[in-house]
């Protein structure tokens, strides 16, 4: 079963920066799991919301503001937002990135960027799931390449996925732990799909995915994993 660390290592250190990427593989992660919006000047930005309000201490929406101005906004713990090139650049290979296509627009900007660092460097595309609750994504990144590994998101039960993985061709399904249960993974591994489970927070309930048998948990605390 292997472990990634959500939004770095969210349980740990400030979700979605540098830091609490490089916290998760202090811990020997098998990937790191982070979302992703365009910013005004078309950069992709590493941050869950599409508004600043929450995690810094900006305000207003992500997509409004170039990049240049988003370096001046730090986290309420102090750090910058990064970008998805600044965190490819920094895990340079060394786990699988589970990039979760979070704002509108971001599939096709995210796979040319991670075409680049394909061609230029030792990252490849087996090193990458692409996910996304919002499913026209994962259509538009469908119809531009089918080289990456593609992760249908849920927060509902898994039969409700499956006839959206079935039309992807997706790798894996993404459920909650909540309202996951044994005959859904029997159907979605009966049918081929990897099943990745988010969002891990406790010792009980990773015993449990173990006990499921799925290939993957999605934490908030490596740690513990």
């Amino acid at each position: 079963m292997k472990v990634f660390g959500h939004r770095g290592a969210a349980g740990l250190v400030a979700e979605n920066t540098v830091e609490s990427i490089a916290e998760a593989l202090l811990y020997k992660v098998d990937g790191v799991e982070v979302d992703v919006h365009c910013c005004k000047s078309g950069e992709l930005v590493v941050i869950h919301d599409e508004t600043l309000d929450r995690t810094t201490n900006g305000t207003g929406n992500v997509s409004e503001f170039t990049l240049q101005e988003l370096q001046q906004f730090e986290t309420k713990e102090g750090f910058m937002i990064p970008t998805l090139r600044g965190v490819l650049d920094m895990i340079d290979g060394q786990c699988e990135l589970n990039i979760e296509l979070k704002g509108k627009n971001t599939a096709l900007p995210t796979i040319r960027l991670l075409e680049e660092y394909i061609e230029n460097t030792d990252w490849e595309y087996d090193h990458f799931i692409i996910s996304s609750f919002d499913h026209s994504q994962l259509f538009e990144l469908k119809a531009a390449t089918s080289n990456f590994k593609i992760g249908v998101l849920t927060e509902e039960n898994i039969t409700q996925a499956l006839a959206v993985a079935e039309r992807l061709k997706a790798f894996s399904i993404h459920p909650p732990i909540f309202s996951l249960t044994q005959d859904e993974v029997n159907l979605a591994k009966d049918r081929g799909y990897h099943i990745y489970v988010w969002t891990i927070t406790t010792t009980m309930q990773i015993e449990q995915s173990k006990l499921w048998k799925v290939e993957g948990i999605i934490t908030d605390f490596p740690n513990f994993a």
